[in-house]
């Protein structure tokens, strides 16, 4: 692999999302939203394997013995899959109250500290409807098994990501009438962020904000959605650099294989686009930083 992104196995996803990379497998792990699978690819092997999932999952989370995903009416948590097996049962971690029933949970991941957040949408972004909201589920949440929000008035959260040292919360919204990145302060004892501002705005480049990660450097990576490229900006908002992927809609991207250098990209799927839903894989010359754990 190079600079040059180079698809990885065969698989296709309606929307794939949520790419998280799994050290003591050295494989990656993601989501096909419409599809209601979770995906596993070997970074050695080669061999993917997938796992039927029984409502749309927008994000997963690594936690002690298994997988939290984010799914359409809670979050839940799933043993570990195991190949040729049908995934186990799963257990309602919590229940989310939405504003009206046509939504799901979109993006997401776990905090440094292992708190898990993830922003739910209206399933037709077309409505343009600002429903969304960010959610937070630490100890007392799933104690509860309720998360309530944290973040209000959103159309598609996208973007979520965390700085190094885990006091910076990035958060985008992908609708074309949004395309904004913002950046948050955020309290890493309470797992609060506050002081937003805006740290991109998307649309003085190429893409909508989709799927995003950060890197050792601090710098953050995210999805042109609809340009066919991922974007690095530092940590001052500048663009530092972009990397063609070889279909128009990339979603979200995350560093794994042995080294952590590697950045996976996973995308949604085209009507005449072959590549489409498909996975990529590019070494961008930087590493990433090992995904938290979901700690409850």
């Amino acid at each position: 692999m190079s600079l040059n992104a180079e698809r990885i196995g065969t698989m296709r996803c309606g929307v794939g999302e949520g790419p998280i990379w799994h050290a003591g497998e050295q494989a990656l792990y993601w989501t096909d939203i419409p599809g209601r699978k979770l995906w596993r690819w070997n970074f050695f092997s080669g061999q993917a394997d997938s796992w039927a999932l029984p409502e749309m999952a927008g994000c997963i989370a690594m936690a002690a013995d298994g997988w939290a995903l984010a799914m359409e009416t809670g979050m839940f948590l799933a043993p570990p899959p195991r190949a040729g097996m049908e995934l186990g049962a799963l257990q309602r971690l919590a229940t989310v109250a939405h504003a009206r029933p046509d939504m799901r949970f979109n993006d997401g991941r776990c905090d440094r500290q292992g708190r898990f957040w993830a922003g739910t949408m209206v399933f037709d972004t077309a409505l343009g409807a600002p429903l969304g909201k960010l959610y937070r589920l630490d100890a007392d949440a799933a104690h509860n098994e309720r998360v309530e929000p944290v973040i209000d008035d959103l159309i598609v959260p996208n973007g979520l990501a965390f700085s190094p040292d885990g006091k910076t919360m990035y958060l985008s919204d992908s609708h074309e009438s949004r395309q904004t990145v913002w950046a948050f302060d955020y309290d890493i004892d309470s797992g609060t962020p506050y002081n937003r501002r805006v740290f991109i705005d998307m649309k003085a480049h190429p893409g909508r904000p989709d799927g995003a990660a950060v890197d050792a450097e601090g710098c953050y990576w995210i999805c042109g959605n609809d340009a066919g490229v991922v974007h690095r900006f530092t940590p001052d908002g500048r663009l530092d650099r972009s990397i063609a992927i070889p279909t128009p809609k990339p979603a979200m991207c995350a560093f794994g294989g042995p080294g952590l250098d590697t950045l996976f990209v996973t995308s949604i799927m085209i009507g005449g686009d072959p590549l489409s839903g498909a996975t990529f894989a590019v070494r961008p010359g930087v590493t990433g930083l090992p995904e938290p754990v979901l700690h409850l």
